[in-house]
């Protein structure tokens, strides 16, 4: 018969216990359960006291959690301070018994004990997170494009504008891509920070995962000679009948700081000879890539899901520390049973930055902390929401001057799995 949960001790892991955690993390995701000396030494590497939680039963590790320092880029432009939560598995045997809850919820005190805005994670599904406050705030898209049909010069040596794309390896990846990066981040609402590890396990250098295949990584430089675009990409190796090319090229990711770059980044991918399908992997929904084609019909959407979900652990913080559409102001209720970002709060924006704070006045919208979410990086809808019944209007029109407040004119987007 199964233990209660009240026997399964949830707490902080220590540094000894790594190999323990980590094998617990391989079962969660049903990866092979062997941990390496090299896996062991990145997660060292990573190890916060405090940060790594883990629940354990009669000294086995059957659940884990980690949490680690993030930024996250808000609309326009300020950098936010985040709690980024991964590698959460609870084992097969051990679930419905609450270790999730017991786990989150301790992570996410601490997060508002530090003075973190918000929390950040990737849900592999859908239904667990909105009971714990978060709510899906960016989505991401994947194009297949069909390279005959894009209707490219296959005669065309390289890009128009004067730029180059050229061939690099991991080690010119490690030291041209953190400032790329940064650039694009500062630019890009729903992006996130990358440190050295990201570039060492995205480039080979450290494996926390057994499998690795090198890719091919290539650069592009404007007419000027300034690093503007990097994507690393792989190939696969198909042929159909009478020796006829039909390989494939995936992208792992990439990076453009100008549609100038991007343009000319995707172009090389369709100009590859035997490539004859391109996939883009994750992207923006909104992303300019059919369009770069003479025919946008080459390219297909295979995937589009909801992607970064956010957690409000800071509402006056989190709602100043972005831009807004015009000038106007909005009193939030905001429900959020035990947790941090229940309230009554008035924004008040305009053209020099917005202010928030608690208020006692009446309320034009009430809605919970996880639509709050979905709301603050400016891609859902209040008026949408308030149609689905997740959003109540206090006022008539609220929903739309909250839309006219909040929303952009791109979509955010986060280009990272963590």
């Amino acid at each position: 018969m199964s233990r209660p949960h009240s026997d399964t001790d949830v707490r902080a892991v220590t540094e000894a216990e790594l190999p323990e955690w980590i094998r617990a993390r391989h079962t969660g995701f049903l990866r092979e359960p062997v941990v390496t000396e090299e896996q062991v030494r990145a997660r060292r590497d990573q190890f916060v006291p405090g940060r790594l939680l883990g629940a354990f039963d009669d000294g086995r590790c059957v659940a884990t959690l980690r949490s680690f320092a993030q930024e996250i880029t808000a609309v326009g432009g300020r950098p936010v301070a985040a709690d980024a939560v991964s590698s959460v598995t609870v084992s097969p045997t051990h679930r419905r018994r609450g270790l999730l809850t017991r786990m989150i919820t301790r992570d996410l005190a601490a997060a508002k004990e530090r003075g973190d805005v918000v929390a950040t994670l990737i849900a592999a599904e859908y239904p667990i997170y909105g009971r714990y406050g978060f709510g899906p705030a960016t989505w991401t898209a994947e194009w297949t494009v069909d390279v005959p049909r894009a209707g490219l010069d296959p005669r065309r040596a390289g890009p128009e504008d004067g730029g180059r794309v050229d061939l690099v390896d991991g080690e010119d990846v490690r030291k041209l891509g953190p400032e790329l990066h940064e650039r694009l981040r500062r630019a890009q609402p729903g992006a996130v920070s990358r440190d050295e590890l990201w570039w060492k396990v995205n480039t080979g250098v450290v494996r926390l995962e057994p499998s690795w295949t090198e890719p091919f990584y290539a650069v592009y430089r404007s007419a000027s000679g300034e690093v503007e675009g990097m994507v690393s990409y792989e190939a696969d190796d198909r042929w159909g009948e009478n020796k006829q090319p039909l390989t494939t090229a995936s992208v792992n990711w990439l990076i453009g700081v100008t549609p100038a770059a991007e343009r000319a980044l995707w172009h090389y991918l369709c100009s590859i000879d035997w490539i004859t399908r391109v996939k883009s992997g994750r992207r923006a929904p909104d992303d300019l890539l059919p369009l770069f084609l003479p025919d946008p019909r080459a390219a297909r959407v295979t995937t589009q899901a909801d992607w970064l979900w956010v957690r409000i652990l800071d509402v006056v913080r989190a709602l100043e520390a972005r831009t807004y559409g015009g000038p106007g102001s909005l009193v939030l209720e905001v429900v959020d049973e035990g947790g941090p970002a229940g309230g009554r709060y008035r924004l008040e924006a305009g053209p020099d930055g917005a202010s928030c704070a608690p208020t006692g006045g009446s309320a034009d919208l009430t809605l919970g902390a996880g639509e709050l979410a979905a709301l603050w990086l400016g891609d859902e809808s209040a008026v949408r929401l308030a149609a689905l019944g997740r959003v109540r209007e206090e006022r008539a029109g609220a929903a739309r001057r909250a839309d006219a407040l909040l929303r952009t004119s791109r979509r955010p987007w986060c280009p990272d799995l963590f």
